[in-house]
């Protein structure tokens, strides 16, 4: 099709389908660059792109753009900063803090396309990939080499690379290896302005790739990455202990961690949870149990019977009801699935639920559970709690029913009255979900209006017009009118930022 053709089909797409958000040469200047497929223009289709995890967080953009090269992405961006249209880039939707949620008179930038995995150097321990290759991919890319790539999202299967980069991922493996930014050694970025630039672990001056990674979109768009990968361990044992509830196997966290051993991982779900993935996909965890905690090991072989031993003494001291290792290598998998399955497996317990994200000093964890529940019994709603126990992430699932008045409401006051008391026990209001759309509005329970306007010139340093990603991370009058919570009032009165961010 011809650009004349293309930019007609926009034209009367334009009218008879989308009322006229971008103006009629934003719309020419992306016929010119991008396919009639890379630009998505009708309404039932724009759908697709409405919400990322947090479904109930919904807008329609203007436009998404679908390039499939670096050079593509900086000219979309280039439209954008031409014509003052606010960007979001979206890797494959499934963060749970409204990051990708698109702006309406906005365009989104999808990098579904961008799948390569472009080099991989065993010898210096690296691959380079595309911002839209899944998480899982890296690893089976480099299995053969005798490598993987340890951070490892619950959603590891479909989330990107990309995405993963954005949000600061971490994974129930982070405990030990550390989160993304840990494992990032190279970026090609597009900025706001539509430059391209590279930044590296190696560039002298301030560490602004470090600044970019977490940064979730504000900063500008990844187009390549390069990450460090890790050899195969000689050994790995994956431990499952059943305890009488979530007191007993907290505790054996602490000893653990206090006795100085660090597993790989150590995960941790409650009776909702464990029932949840029993029904979804028979993950084989002991049954009448209130706690089950997922403890793993890798390394040396001697060091991982060692540190073993010593777990296995510490939760007969807590009065484990069970403990098994996995006998097979499918015995592992199975184990892991029922966790990496856990909160889409709560579909089979509750039709709604809204994953919260914070995290608590391991030595607070009782005492955060204990006033998980209290909130819980108050609000009238169950809440199930599954978590990094080795690192304090918590994850707690308030299921709810939205066909019930005012149980949506109650279910997001619940979460955020749960995020208050993260942060009361001396946490932080995310530990690897972002802040997004979700939490711009508790930011204030941890950072200062100076501390905030810091991060703000950060942002401005990199875009001076607040294209990328606006309404995310900075919390407005605007929009934290419009969110139920406890720590409304204050910030809206704290922030100090006003509407321009």
């Amino acid at each position: 099709m011809t650009r004349a053709l293309t930019r007609r089909r926009l034209l009367h797409t334009l009218a008879s389908v989308r009322s006229a958000v971008l103006d009629l040469g934003a719309l020419a200047d992306l016929a010119a660059i991008l396919r009639p497929d890379q630009l998505i223009l009708e309404l039932e289709q724009l759908r697709t792109y409405e919400c990322d995890g947090l479904m109930r967080h919904r807008v329609i953009p203007a436009a998404v753009a679908i390039p499939e090269s670096a050079a593509e992405v900086q000219a979309v961006v280039r439209v954008c900063n031409a014509h003052k249209i606010p960007f979001v880039a979206r890797g494959a939707g499934t963060g749970l803090s409204g990051g990708a949620m698109p702006v309406a008179e906005g365009i989104v930038i999808s990098l579904a396309r961008f799948t390569k995995i472009l080099a991989i150097d065993a010898d210096r321990g690296e691959v380079t990939v595309e911002p839209g290759v899944a998480n899982l991919d890296v690893t089976k890319a480099v299995a053969s080499h005798g490598f993987y790539y340890a951070p490892d999202p619950s959603s590891q299967q479909v989330c990107t690379i990309g995405g993963n980069t954005a949000e600061n991922s971490g994974g129930a493996h982070c405990l030990k290896y550390g989160f993304t930014v840990n494992h990032i050694l190279a970026a090609e970025i597009v900025l706001p302005s539509g430059e391209l630039v590279e930044l590296s672990v190696w560039d002298e001056g301030p560490d602004l790739l470090g600044a970019f990674i977490g940064s979730e979109g504000t900063l500008g768009i990844a187009t390549r990455l390069t990450l460090r990968i890790l050899r195969a361990p000689e050994a790995v044992v994956t431990l499952l202990a059943g305890f009488a509830g979530m007191e007993e196997a907290g505790a054996a966290v602490s000893d653990v961690i206090g006795c100085g051993i660090i597993p790989a991982a150590i995960e941790m779900m409650d009776s909702i949870t464990i029932e949840a993935a029993e029904a979804a996909v028979q993950a084989g965890y002991p049954t009448g149990c209130g706690a089950v905690l997922i403890v793993e090991f890798d390394g040396p072989r001697a060091q991982v019977e060692d540190d073993l031993e010593r777990v296995l003494e510490i939760c007969a001291l807590r009065k484990a009801r069970e403990t098994r290792t996995a006998e097979s290598a499918a015995d592992r998998a199975r184990i892991w699935r029922g966790r990496k399955a856990a909160f889409a497996a709560m579909g089979r317990v509750s039709p709604n639920y809204y994953v919260q994200d914070g995290v608590v000093p391991r030595t607070r964890l009782p005492e955060v559970l204990h006033a998980i529940n209290e909130l819980s019994a108050r609000a009238g709603l169950r809440v199930g709690n599954v978590f990094h126990a080795g690192d304090g992430n918590l994850h707690p699932l308030v299921l709810y029913d939205a066909r019930i008045a005012g149980q949506a409401e109650r279910a997001e006051a619940l979460a955020n009255e749960i995020l208050v008391a993260c942060v009361d026990a001396g946490g932080s209001i995310t530990g690897e979900h972002g802040v997004g759309a979700d939490k711009a509005c508790a930011m204030p329970l941890m950072f200062s209006e100076q501390d905030l306007e810091a991060m703000a010139r950060l942002r401005s340093a990199f875009d001076p017009d607040g294209l990328a990603n606006p309404g995310k991370i900075f919390p407005t009058p605007r929009l934290c009118g419009e969110v139920p919570g406890p720590y409304r009032v204050h910030a809206i009165e704290q922030a100090g930022l006003g509407e321009r961010l």
